[in-house]
């Protein structure tokens, strides 16, 4: 993920006047040859295996750390001490309590911290948004959001850090892929209240890379059915972070049904948008989409955009909220909601050992 950063940083020029330029000039990494890909940058000035090192650096302002989620709160803590505003991945600490410590953190060292989710800002969920806050799809009836993978079926696929208990967290899946699901929801004020929670291991143990076998502890998926209020009533909200999905490679999707129309979007055929409006007819309309970004670029908007575009708008946006200058356009997820997602899941987990609904306290 650093490559991507630095990569987006590669192409900043190809945003279209854009009033923030962002340069990168430091790199820390324990392996010193994941550093030499690094050596073609030329605004790079440090190379370094000492974290303390770049934190000490003057010209360092925003510090974005990719690590496993058992060191998110020591080290995202230490960023903030050390004066530099922070973008961290997701999903900011092993548990609830980590997440808490660190937005805690940022309030008080008066910092501008805010967490990786990219999905939202590429144009189909941008226009999913437009078309739930326009009003036309009328009293929200119910939602449902996903993110899908399938490596995981592979039952011989090594493991890794992130499918173990110690390094991803209790709550598994739910770590990976949960903030990429509740970033809209939480931003279009749906809050979960309750939640019922199915989760589901089923491969438990892998090859560990060395020619024996590790124990793969973590949830593979997670199922949530929670509802939240409207002024109307209780709405369902499906949920499903899965990795054990068939057939999907890297589905991101989001539908919502109301009761004059309905939106809904899946990255698996990133042009299209599918709309409805009540009618005679039932009849679901698709819209072709084109490179209709939230920050504009050089880019022809008859064009599709991939995960290195809407990486690009992520940053775009964090940087241009820390300048001041979003206004009301859609920006990253704050380390307040980050806290709201991981009370769902801390609920998801209480919901899925004692087989009951549970009430979420934030």
């Amino acid at each position: 993920m650093g490559k991507e950063v630095a990569s987006a940083f590669g192409r900043w020029f190809a945003l279209s006047d854009f009033p923030v330029k962002v340069e990168l000039t430091a790199v820390c990494d324990l392996n010193p040859q994941a550093l030499e890909w690094y050596r073609q940058i030329h605004t790079v000035e440090l190379l370094t295996t000492d974290y303390k090192e770049l934190l000490s650096r003057e010209d360092v302002e925003v510090v974005y750390v990719a690590l496993p989620h058992h060191l998110h709160r020591d080290y995202y803590v230490e960023v903030l001490e050390a004066g530099k505003d922070l973008l961290g991945e997701k999903p900011f600490g092993i548990d609830l309590a980590a997440a808490r410590e660190i937005c805690a953190q940022a309030a008080q060292k008066g910092r501008f911290v805010r967490c990786v989710s990219e999905m939202p800002f590429l144009p189909g969920p941008q226009r999913v948004i437009d078309e739930v806050q326009s009003g036309r799809i009328g009293q929200v009836l119910d939602v449902k959001v996903a993110f899908l993978h399938s490596s995981d079926l592979d039952p011989e696929k090594p493991v890794n850090w992130k499918r173990q208990v110690p390094y991803c967290g209790e709550i598994g899946v739910m770590a990976d892929l949960g903030m990429h699901v509740m970033h809209i929801p939480l931003r279009l004020g749906w809050k979960p209240e309750q939640v019922f929670a199915i989760l589901q291991k089923i491969i438990t143990e892998r090859p560990d890379g060395k020619g024996g076998r590790a124990i793969a502890d973590t949830w593979n998926n997670a199922t949530l059915l929670t509802t939240f209020s409207t002024d109307a009533e209780k709405v369902p909200l499906l949920i499903e972070m899965k990795r054990l999905s068939p057939g999907e490679t890297n589905s991101w999707l989001i539908e919502i049904n109301g009761t004059e129309g309905g939106v809904r979007y899946n990255t698996k055929d990133t042009k299209a948008l599918w709309t409805f409006r009540r009618g005679k007819d039932q009849v679901w309309q698709r819209t072709d989409l084109g490179f209709e970004v939230p920050f504009p670029t050089v880019t022809g908007k008859i064009f599709e955009p991939g995960f290195s575009d809407g990486f690009m708008q992520m940053l775009a946006a964090y940087f241009v909220e820390r300048e001041g200058q979003l206004e009301d356009q859609f920006h990253c997820l704050t380390p307040e909601e980050v806290v709201s997602a991981h009370s769902l899941f801390d609920a998801a987990l209480k919901s899925h050992l004692t087989g009951t609904t549970v009430s979420i306290t934030y």
